[in-house]
């Protein structure tokens, strides 16, 4: 339970160094540095300092990483070689690194543009596809008319081609033309739903004539620019440039494929590039002088050490300090194993804030218990720790993705213990088998109870567990107020709530211990509810206004009470996992036994397992984060921390390992 202290680092080097130091800073990935944007606002210094303008390097270097990207996808989309289910960095040295690079840097650029060059021929052929195909579908209605569509006039004729709505009469239309245009030839070459296709040709002197008849009825001319000829003889030259076109497009995407092996390279190209373009960047951050440059930043204390050795070694000068009180400060978690992978439940709602405490070490436990209480299914878990294992196991997983799998193997942990305890076992799958099969009788019985029979029970044992998670709560708040100087506040607004609510239960159930139980907690909650009452508005100015919000502190405990019902979704979540699998082994066994029996009810049980594992797990997780995030931390927990930035190496094929970490960390 630890947020990793931080420590404000300022350092002034030697422009001649600062290449080779921040190549090395990258690699150290320990100290995240600020944006020196508006620090120096001294009208004498302004003249002598500035920030290094590196938007030009950064621009080429981003579109040679666009360019060099391109290629990669390009490849990617007809490698042959499978592609794994889950997405991991290859890790390498950073001499390794280098040397690979090295190695095929002669080749590289040639590559990039002989990939790039058929990603962009491919990609014309399918528009230049697209637009021949509409074309054809264009010209379709036409293919009956034997007459080259460019031809719309000889030395006395006018020829229009167009459409006019599939409700108008040809026939009415001809003979109306006809009493104004004697000389008008009408034809219909093939209609749709929509329209007719119609040729018209009249002598030159008529064309107005003609035009001013044929807009009466909406007449859309048509214009037929693409080729030459008749519409058939058209559609025959689309149809041979889309043979030629496809042909090319095999020919280009043979090309992408001849370059998978050279994919690997491109990556390390890529990934090379991003660090290039990183190190420009955190150039243009700093302040410079002819001379000298000046950054500052955050370390954590424990990395302190690895940090003065590098700055030594450039001969930097160079000052840690601790941090004001009201400066915003990185946050970086520091838990242990069985804790970390649960910092992914804390980082999806906020970091810490400097005034709060990393709950993730208290939250875990409690996690891991809810989630394997709502899935409760001892196969399910057996199931979902394994699949989790095993995608650990096989690939090097980072980050958030290595901490929700870790935690979701856990949570698999946690599920097959109580699903032990409950009895559940795919639900009642082993029992629904053996009387619909073998038409014998079977019992699982639960190491503890059923809760389909004893719903009671596992509500009271909810309640009991949020009430203990809610405590907890109130206990670090009271910590915390004590950290800060406060403790008669923690008397007050935590100590006598713990009297008012424990002396509440010890009165309503603690004769069924021993009487005397409930006599203690009636004097315990008349002392709680009186100190809350007399201490709850202890801000307030006025008799009037103390004795106002004392009550209103008094009445916080029906938040209490409905917090503490918030946990009864532990009893509805974990019945209905039982619930679900019940039905679904019940509609399997429909089909009696035999052999046809025996196919229908593995067939719901595979089906019903993979539907009851993906949505009743996706409720735990979700409930699971709910209690967290509005019962628990209500209780004492800000949160708004920023997360702790390193200036590092931001790759994202390969991982270059520091010396000596084989391994890397995750």
């Amino acid at each position: 339970m630890a947020v990793i202290e931080m420590q404000k680092l300022s350092v002034i080097g030697l422009n001649t160094r600062r290449t080779a130091f921040i190549h090395e800073l990258m690699h150290l990935g320990a100290v995240e540095i600020n944006s020196q944007e508006g620090q120096i606002d001294d009208a004498q210094w302004l003249p002598d300092i500035f920030r290094t303008s590196n938007s030009a390097v950064v621009s080429r270097i981003e579109a040679d990483i666009a360019r060099v990207q391109t290629a990669i996808e390009a490849i990617s989309a007809y490698d042959g070689a499978k592609k794994p289910l889950i997405h991991t960095r290859q890790e390498i040295t950073r001499e390794d690194f280098v040397q690979y690079l090295d190695s095929c840097k002669t080749t590289l650029e040639k590559t990039v543009d002989t990939a790039v060059f058929a990603h962009k021929r491919i990609a014309d052929g399918q528009n230049e596809l697209n637009r021949l195909q509409t074309v054809i579908v264009g010209l379709k209605p036409w293919e009956k008319l034997d007459l080259p569509l460019e031809k719309t006039e000889t030395q006395y004729m006018d020829i229009s081609f167009g459409t006019v709505s599939a409700q108008v009469n040809v026939q009415t239309l001809l003979t109306d033309l006809l009493e104004q245009a004697p000389s008008a030839v009408l034809g219909e070459v093939s209609a749709d739903t929509h329209q007719r296709y119609l040729y018209v040709m009249c002598l030159k002197e008529e064309k107005e004539t003609v035009a001013e008849a044929l807009r009466s009825v909406n007449f859309m001319p048509i214009a037929f620019t693409e080729g030459e000829g008749s519409a058939s003889a058209r559609i025959k030259a689309c149809e041979t440039a889309i043979e030629n076109t496809k042909q090319e497009i095999k020919e280009q995407e043979a090309v992408l494929a001849s370059l998978a092996d050279k994919k690997k390279d491109l990556e390390y190209l890529a990934d090379s590039l991003s660090m290039r373009k990183d190190r420009a960047q955190i150039v243009g951050d700093m302040l410079s002088t002819e001379k000298v440059f000046y950054f500052d930043g955050w370390v954590p204390t424990p990395a302190v050490k690895e940090v003065e050795k590098l700055l030594q070694e450039y001969e930097m000068y160079y000052e840690f300090t601790q941090p004001e009180p009201d400066e915003e400060v990185p946050v970086l978690l520091k838990n242990n194993s069985f804790a970390t992978p649960f910092e992914a439940v804390t980082s999806m709602y906020s970091l810490p804030s400097r005034q709060d405490i990393d709950p993730t070490a208290i939250l875990a436990p409690f996690y891991f218990i809810f989630f394997g209480l709502m899935l409760s299914d001892a196969a399910y878990g057996i199931i979902l720790a394994v699949l989790c294992g095993v995608i650990l196991k096989k690939y090097k997983l980072e980050g958030m993705m290595y901490r929700m799998f870790k935690m979701f193997f856990f949570c698999g942990i946690s599920t097959f213990i109580w699903g032990a305890l409950f009895g559940g076992w795919f639900g009642d799958f082993f029992q629904v088998a053996a009387r619909t099969l073998f038409n014998k009788e079977i019992t699982i019985d639960p190491l503890w109870f059923n809760p389909m029979e004893d719903p009671m029970k596992l509500l009271i044992f909810s309640l009991i567990l949020g009430a203990i998670h809610l405590f907890v709560g109130m206990g670090i708040q009271a910590y915390m107020l004590i950290r800060d100087g406060h403790p008669l506040d923690a008397l007050f607004d935590i100590g006598l709530w713990y009297l008012l609510l424990i002396g509440l239960v010890l009165f309503g159930v603690g004769g069924m211990v021993a009487p005397v139980l409930t006599t203690i907690g009636q004097w315990m909650s008349i002392v709680g509810a009186v100190g809350i009452l007399l201490t709850g508005g202890r801000s307030k100015k006025g008799f009037l206004g103390k004795l106002t919000g004392g009550l209103g502190s008094l009445y916080g405990i029906t938040s209490y009470l409905s917090d503490v019902l918030s946990y009864s979704r532990l009893l509805a979540l974990g019945l209905a996992t039982g619930v679900v699998a019940q039905v679904i082994n019940t509609l399997g066994s429909l089909a009696g036994g035999g052999v046809v029996g025996a196919i229908v009810l593995l067939l719901a049980f595979a089906f019903g397992t993979v539907f009851n594992i993906a949505i009743n797990a996706l409720g735990a997780f979700v409930h699971s984060c709910r209690l967290q995030y509005v019962e628990f931390f209500g209780k004492f927990y800000t949160g708004g921390g920023r997360a702790f930035r390193p200036f590092e190496r931001k790759t994202k094929y390969v991982k270059i390992l520091k010396e000596g970490n084989e391994h890397g960390s995750r």
